[in-house]
């Protein structure tokens, strides 16, 4: 009687340098045969120690730090981090430099969730997708460009304003983007969402429930994958997002089971579209007036949080100050730290390496925000 075939547990290292770990990532890959038994991420790379530098800085410094946080979202970035301030300060800033801060945050949506959308698409063995998706994304790139300088890190954002108001003519280039931009959802899915071979990949693959993301601290659209409506845009409301009418997607069951990579990516299309009409509705009613307010030289003693809804999550800032004109204290919460955290919660008994790819994809981590 033949003897019985004996395995051994291989130890797999996935990066820092790999084509599919989005960033100088390195997972740890426990498997037995096509299985991966553990899968433990290694972070580090490229950490830049934004925090203790934040307290040597003015808090209009910090703000290109916060830059090269999600460095795809760099305005949401920005965004978060002023709003902080100013909460600190207690004030608000003008009409229309809200109307302009949440139209470029919502630009800036589209183009990371484009990134997300392509480069899920190159994971998954469409190449296409990724050129569908850059080509739209240096519209934005060419916006943010006009209005700041920069296509990457802007630091456009200011404590009680912004840099500077749209040039002329730059919301009717805004308008014809998104003209052209939305009926290109719909190519999207036709190309990749729907398509056979990326549903299965994607389908039933690194399904969590929304009681065990909601424990892990999963949030962004990873949460409401699973089917959980928390958008703090809605639950939280900020600046003037409690006036615009917009619609919060959630994972369904209609295609593939709640909570799946699939889902995960789903959502991310119809992010997109969502941020496309609240961009036209603030167009629609983009308001005259100054840009900026007259802030303290410094802050008050004290402590303060605040949240906000990036492209990856929930991005929270806790500053804390002693009246100086630089923080005491400065602590970031990363939407993507946590979600690359519950890394294993995604995976079964069943998961293979060429599924933890694809779960590690639909996470969509942006890593300068992990490491910080």
């Amino acid at each position: 009687m033949p003897q019985a075939l004996k395995t051994d547990e291989l130890l797999i290292n996935m990066g820092p340098q790999h084509p599919s770990t989005h960033g100088v990532l390195r997972l740890e890959i426990h498997t037995d045969g096509e299985i991966v038994k553990r899968a433990i991420p290694h972070i580090g790379y490229l950490h830049r120690n934004f925090e203790k530098h934040a307290e040597h800085v003015s808090y209009n410094g910090v703000t290109p730090y916060t830059d090269r946080m999600d460095y795809l979202a760099a305005m949401n970035m920005n965004f978060g981090w002023v709003l902080t301030v100013e909460k600190l300060m207690g004030i608000e800033p003008t009409p229309r430099c809200e109307h302009l801060r949440v139209l470029i945050a919502e630009l800036n949506r589209i183009a990371s969730h484009l990134v997300a959308f392509g480069t899920y698409g190159l994971d998954m063995g469409a190449f296409t997708a990724f050129m569908y998706s850059f080509r739209e994304r240096e519209y934005v790139l060419d916006l943010f460009e006009e209005i700041c300088g920069a296509r990457l890190t802007y630091n456009y954002y200011r404590v009680g304003g912004v840099m500077a108001d749209a040039p002329d003519g730059w919301f009717g280039r805004v308008t014809k983007f998104l003209d052209y931009f939305m009926p290109r959802i719909k190519e999207y899915n036709d190309l990749l969402s729907y398509n056979k071979i990326f549903l299965e990949r994607s389908r039933n693959v690194g399904v969590i429930t929304a009681e065990e993301a909601i424990n892990w601290g999963v949030t962004g659209p990873n949460l409401r994958a699973c089917g959980v409506k928390f958008d703090l845009r809605k639950d939280e409301p900020y600046s003037i997002y409690p006036e615009l009418d917009f619609d919060v997607p959630v994972g369904t069951d209609e295609i593939s089971v709640i909570g799946d990579s699939w889902n995960r990516y789903i959502v991310r299309i119809q992010e997109m579209y969502e941020s496309a009409r609240i961009c036209r509705q603030i167009l629609d009613r983009m308001p005259e007036g100054d840009l900026e307010i007259k802030v303290p030289k410094r802050p008050p003693k004290g402590e303060i949080y605040m949240r906000t809804e990036a492209p990856r999550g929930e991005l929270g800032f806790y500053l804390i100050s002693n009246g100086k004109d630089i923080p005491f204290r400065l602590k970031a919460r990363s939407g993507c730290f946590c979600n690359i955290g519950a890394i294993e919660a995604f995976m079964d008994s069943t998961t293979m390496i060429a599924d933890l790819v694809a779960i590690l994809g639909s996470l969509d981590i942006v890593l300068g925000e992990i490491d910080r």
